[in-house]
Protein backbone atom coordinates (compact mmCIF):
# COMPACT_ATOMS: atom_id res chain seq x y z
CA UNK A 1 0.00 0.00 0.00
CA UNK A 2 2.98 2.46 0.56
CA UNK A 3 3.85 2.03 -3.40
CA UNK A 4 0.05 3.09 -4.17
CA UNK A 5 0.35 5.91 -1.91
CA UNK A 6 3.74 7.04 -3.46
CA UNK A 7 2.09 6.60 -6.68
CA UNK A 8 -1.03 8.75 -5.76
CA UNK A 9 1.51 11.82 -4.72
CA UNK A 10 3.71 11.81 -7.60
CA UNK A 11 0.63 11.45 -9.51
CA UNK A 12 -0.86 14.64 -8.21
CA UNK A 13 2.43 16.41 -8.19
CA UNK A 14 2.74 15.59 -12.19
CA UNK A 15 5.93 13.79 -11.44
CA UNK A 16 4.80 9.49 -12.21
CA UNK A 17 5.91 7.72 -15.81
CA UNK A 18 3.61 6.53 -17.89
CA UNK A 19 4.93 2.88 -16.91
CA UNK A 20 4.04 3.48 -13.76
CA UNK A 21 0.43 4.70 -14.33
CA UNK A 22 -0.19 1.55 -16.68
CA UNK A 23 0.65 -0.57 -13.81
CA UNK A 24 -2.64 1.14 -11.97
CA UNK A 25 -4.66 -1.70 -10.55
CA UNK A 26 -7.35 -2.75 -8.19
CA UNK A 27 -5.51 -1.55 -5.18
CA UNK A 28 -5.56 1.97 -7.14
CA UNK A 29 -8.75 1.99 -7.74
CA UNK A 30 -9.76 0.99 -4.36
CA UNK A 31 -7.72 3.47 -2.70
CA UNK A 32 -9.05 6.39 -5.51
CA UNK A 33 -12.96 5.16 -4.65
CA UNK A 34 -12.36 5.61 -0.61
CA UNK A 35 -10.57 8.76 -0.94
CA UNK A 36 -13.81 9.65 -3.70
CA UNK A 37 -15.96 8.58 -0.97
CA UNK A 38 -14.22 10.32 2.21
CA UNK A 39 -13.95 13.70 -0.21
CA UNK A 40 -17.91 13.17 -0.37
CA UNK A 41 -18.73 12.99 3.31
CA UNK A 42 -16.52 15.62 4.21
CA UNK A 43 -18.15 18.44 1.70
CA UNK A 44 -21.63 17.98 3.07
CA UNK A 45 -20.76 16.85 6.67
CA UNK A 46 -21.75 20.47 8.42
CA UNK A 47 -24.16 21.31 6.43
CA UNK A 48 -27.71 20.33 8.23
CA UNK A 49 -29.48 20.96 4.91
CA UNK A 50 -27.86 18.05 3.65
CA UNK A 51 -29.67 14.98 2.20
CA UNK A 52 -28.88 11.54 3.42
CA UNK A 53 -27.61 10.42 0.35
CA UNK A 54 -24.81 13.50 0.56
CA UNK A 55 -23.90 13.01 3.47
CA UNK A 56 -23.22 9.52 3.02
CA UNK A 57 -21.05 10.52 0.06
CA UNK A 58 -23.04 8.08 -2.70
CA UNK A 59 -23.41 10.71 -5.09
CA UNK A 60 -20.09 11.38 -5.60
CA UNK A 61 -19.26 8.22 -6.22
CA UNK A 62 -21.47 7.99 -8.64
CA UNK A 63 -20.54 10.80 -9.98
CA UNK A 64 -16.57 9.68 -10.70
CA UNK A 65 -18.04 6.37 -12.68
CA UNK A 66 -20.00 8.91 -14.97
CA UNK A 67 -17.14 11.41 -15.81
CA UNK A 68 -14.98 8.52 -16.38
CA UNK A 69 -17.80 6.97 -19.11
CA UNK A 70 -17.77 10.67 -20.86
CA UNK A 71 -13.89 10.70 -20.58
CA UNK A 72 -13.77 7.67 -22.36
CA UNK A 73 -16.21 7.83 -24.50
CA UNK A 74 -14.62 11.41 -25.56
CA UNK A 75 -10.60 9.76 -26.11
CA UNK A 76 -11.25 6.40 -27.55
CA UNK A 77 -12.05 7.85 -31.56
CA UNK A 78 -8.65 9.72 -31.17
CA UNK A 79 -6.89 6.28 -30.93
CA UNK A 80 -4.78 6.83 -27.56
CA UNK A 81 -1.82 4.63 -26.70
CA UNK A 82 -3.29 3.21 -24.11
CA UNK A 83 -6.97 3.33 -23.64
CA UNK A 84 -9.80 1.25 -21.18
CA UNK A 85 -12.71 2.03 -19.10
CA UNK A 86 -11.30 1.41 -16.12
CA UNK A 87 -7.94 3.08 -16.23
CA UNK A 88 -9.61 5.91 -16.70
CA UNK A 89 -12.01 5.54 -13.61
CA UNK A 90 -8.96 4.84 -11.74
CA UNK A 91 -7.41 7.91 -12.55
CA UNK A 92 -10.32 10.01 -12.02
CA UNK A 93 -10.87 8.26 -8.82
CA UNK A 94 -7.40 9.49 -7.69
CA UNK A 95 -8.16 12.89 -8.31
CA UNK A 96 -10.24 12.86 -5.49
CA UNK A 97 -7.91 14.46 -2.51
CA UNK A 98 -7.76 18.11 -3.48
CA UNK A 99 -11.39 18.40 -3.10
CA UNK A 100 -10.73 17.74 1.04
CA UNK A 101 -10.61 21.40 0.52
CA UNK A 102 -14.47 21.55 0.86
CA UNK A 103 -14.40 20.09 3.68
CA UNK A 104 -12.95 22.80 5.51
CA UNK A 105 -15.88 24.14 8.07
CA UNK A 106 -14.85 27.75 6.77
CA UNK A 107 -18.66 29.01 7.21
CA UNK A 108 -18.06 28.51 11.12
CA UNK A 109 -14.58 30.52 10.99
CA UNK A 110 -15.61 33.72 9.10
CA UNK A 111 -19.07 35.54 7.90
CA UNK A 112 -21.07 34.37 5.50
CA UNK A 113 -19.74 36.22 3.15
CA UNK A 114 -16.25 35.66 2.98
CA UNK A 115 -16.95 32.03 3.21
CA UNK A 116 -18.54 32.12 -0.10
CA UNK A 117 -15.84 33.62 -1.41
CA UNK A 118 -13.33 31.47 0.35
CA UNK A 119 -15.55 28.43 -1.30
CA UNK A 120 -15.49 29.98 -4.60
CA UNK A 121 -11.60 30.61 -4.47
CA UNK A 122 -11.38 26.29 -3.48
CA UNK A 123 -13.66 25.59 -6.01
CA UNK A 124 -11.64 26.93 -8.86
CA UNK A 125 -8.32 25.54 -7.13
CA UNK A 126 -9.49 22.15 -7.30
CA UNK A 127 -11.06 22.58 -10.60
CA UNK A 128 -7.87 24.23 -12.10
CA UNK A 129 -5.90 21.23 -10.43
CA UNK A 130 -8.24 18.38 -11.50
CA UNK A 131 -8.11 19.77 -15.21
CA UNK A 132 -4.37 20.18 -15.00
CA UNK A 133 -4.00 16.72 -13.98
CA UNK A 134 -6.16 15.15 -16.64
CA UNK A 135 -3.76 17.21 -19.11
CA UNK A 136 -1.22 15.35 -17.71
CA UNK A 137 -2.84 12.18 -17.98
CA UNK A 138 -3.34 12.65 -21.57
CA UNK A 139 -0.46 13.72 -22.43
CA UNK A 140 2.20 11.36 -20.40
CA UNK A 141 -0.44 8.14 -20.48
CA UNK A 142 -2.42 8.45 -23.62
CA UNK A 143 0.77 9.91 -25.57
CA UNK A 144 -1.39 12.88 -27.27
CA UNK A 145 -0.11 15.39 -28.79
CA UNK A 146 -1.01 18.92 -27.08
CA UNK A 147 -3.48 20.11 -29.45
CA UNK A 148 -4.92 16.52 -28.78
CA UNK A 149 -4.78 16.62 -25.23
CA UNK A 150 -6.63 20.03 -25.00
CA UNK A 151 -9.19 19.50 -27.26
CA UNK A 152 -10.12 16.27 -25.19
CA UNK A 153 -10.01 18.25 -22.51
CA UNK A 154 -11.98 21.08 -22.88
CA UNK A 155 -14.59 19.58 -25.44
CA UNK A 156 -16.41 17.62 -22.64
CA UNK A 157 -16.12 20.30 -20.32
CA UNK A 158 -17.40 22.74 -22.47
CA UNK A 159 -20.45 20.20 -23.61
CA UNK A 160 -20.99 19.84 -19.97
CA UNK A 161 -21.37 23.47 -18.90
CA UNK A 162 -23.81 24.00 -22.63
CA UNK A 163 -25.93 20.77 -21.40
CA UNK A 164 -25.96 22.12 -18.64
CA UNK A 165 -26.76 25.69 -18.92
CA UNK A 166 -29.52 24.61 -21.62
CA UNK A 167 -31.26 22.40 -18.89
CA UNK A 168 -31.09 25.52 -16.36
CA UNK A 169 -29.36 23.77 -14.00
CA UNK A 170 -26.21 25.40 -13.83
CA UNK A 171 -26.41 27.26 -11.13
CA UNK A 172 -27.79 24.69 -8.68
CA UNK A 173 -24.77 22.18 -9.93
CA UNK A 174 -21.97 25.49 -8.97
CA UNK A 175 -23.77 25.37 -5.60
CA UNK A 176 -23.66 21.91 -4.88
CA UNK A 177 -20.02 21.59 -6.19
CA UNK A 178 -18.71 24.56 -4.04
CA UNK A 179 -21.32 24.28 -0.95
CA UNK A 180 -22.69 27.75 -1.18
CA UNK A 181 -25.61 28.11 1.21
CA UNK A 182 -25.38 31.79 2.02
CA UNK A 183 -28.81 33.59 0.01
CA UNK A 184 -26.83 36.10 -1.28
CA UNK A 185 -24.59 33.59 -2.95
CA UNK A 186 -26.98 32.83 -5.37
CA UNK A 187 -26.39 36.00 -7.25
CA UNK A 188 -22.78 35.01 -7.31
CA UNK A 189 -23.31 32.13 -8.84
CA UNK A 190 -25.50 33.39 -11.49
CA UNK A 191 -22.71 35.97 -12.78
CA UNK A 192 -20.16 33.01 -12.75
CA UNK A 193 -22.47 30.43 -14.47
CA UNK A 194 -23.61 33.17 -17.00
CA UNK A 195 -19.49 33.72 -17.80
CA UNK A 196 -19.16 30.27 -18.04
CA UNK A 197 -22.32 29.68 -20.08
CA UNK A 198 -21.10 32.34 -22.62
CA UNK A 199 -17.42 31.09 -22.76
CA UNK A 200 -18.40 27.54 -23.78
CA UNK A 201 -21.11 28.35 -26.20
CA UNK A 202 -18.34 30.42 -27.85
CA UNK A 203 -15.82 27.37 -27.60
CA UNK A 204 -18.04 24.76 -28.28
CA UNK A 205 -18.49 24.79 -31.92
CA UNK A 206 -14.93 25.30 -33.07
CA UNK A 207 -13.58 22.76 -30.05
CA UNK A 208 -16.07 20.11 -32.14
CA UNK A 209 -14.78 20.89 -35.45
CA UNK A 210 -10.97 20.19 -34.49
CA UNK A 211 -12.32 17.30 -32.11
CA UNK A 212 -13.82 15.89 -35.23
CA UNK A 213 -10.56 16.85 -37.51
CA UNK A 214 -8.52 15.02 -35.07
CA UNK A 215 -10.41 11.70 -35.27
CA UNK A 216 -10.41 11.50 -39.12
CA UNK A 217 -6.48 12.27 -39.09
CA UNK A 218 -6.10 9.17 -36.29
CA UNK A 219 -7.79 6.95 -38.15
CA UNK A 220 -6.50 7.87 -41.56
CA UNK A 221 -3.29 8.61 -41.15
CA UNK A 222 -2.15 4.69 -40.25
CA UNK A 223 -3.94 3.45 -43.29
CA UNK A 224 -2.02 5.88 -45.06
CA UNK A 225 1.66 5.29 -43.41
CA UNK A 226 0.27 0.61 -44.00
CA UNK A 227 -0.20 1.60 -47.74
CA UNK A 228 2.78 3.46 -47.99
CA UNK A 229 4.55 0.81 -46.21
CA UNK A 230 3.15 -1.98 -48.66
CA UNK A 231 3.56 0.16 -51.89
CA UNK A 232 7.72 0.41 -50.68
CA UNK A 233 7.89 -3.27 -49.94
CA UNK A 234 6.11 -4.11 -53.41
CA UNK A 235 8.43 -1.66 -55.28
CA UNK A 236 11.46 -3.48 -53.73
CA UNK A 237 10.02 -6.99 -54.54
CA UNK A 238 9.77 -5.97 -57.81
CA UNK A 239 13.53 -4.99 -58.90
CA UNK A 240 15.10 -6.77 -61.29
CA UNK A 241 18.19 -9.36 -61.16
CA UNK A 242 21.59 -8.15 -61.08
CA UNK A 243 22.58 -8.57 -64.86
CA UNK A 244 19.09 -9.08 -66.66
CA UNK A 245 18.38 -6.98 -69.00
CA UNK A 246 21.59 -4.64 -68.54
CA UNK A 247 23.75 -3.30 -71.31
CA UNK A 248 27.05 -5.53 -71.41
CA UNK A 249 30.10 -4.15 -69.45
CA UNK A 250 32.99 -2.13 -70.63
CA UNK A 251 35.38 -5.26 -69.43
CA UNK A 252 33.19 -7.64 -71.57
CA UNK A 253 33.17 -5.16 -74.45
CA UNK A 254 37.20 -5.33 -74.69
CA UNK A 255 37.15 -9.04 -73.45
CA UNK A 256 35.18 -9.88 -76.56
CA UNK A 257 38.27 -9.02 -79.72
CA UNK A 258 40.82 -11.44 -77.43
CA UNK A 259 38.37 -14.28 -77.41
CA UNK A 260 38.05 -14.08 -81.31
CA UNK A 261 41.89 -13.63 -81.95
CA UNK A 262 42.16 -17.20 -79.47
CA UNK A 263 40.66 -19.08 -82.43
Amino acid sequence: MRAVARDVFDLLTFRISAERMERFGNRHLLLGLGATWLVGIGRWWDDPNAVPMQKAGIGSVAYVFLLALVLFAVGWPLRPKRWSYRHVLTFITLTAPPAALYAIPVERMVSMSTATQMNLWFLLLVATWRVALLCFYLSRYADFSWWKTMTATLLPLAAIVVSLTILDIARGVLQFMGGLRDDNASQLASNVVHWLGFMSILAIIPLSLIYVGAVVAAWVRPKQSAAAGSHETTGAGSEPEPGVGEAPSADAESAAPGAEDGR
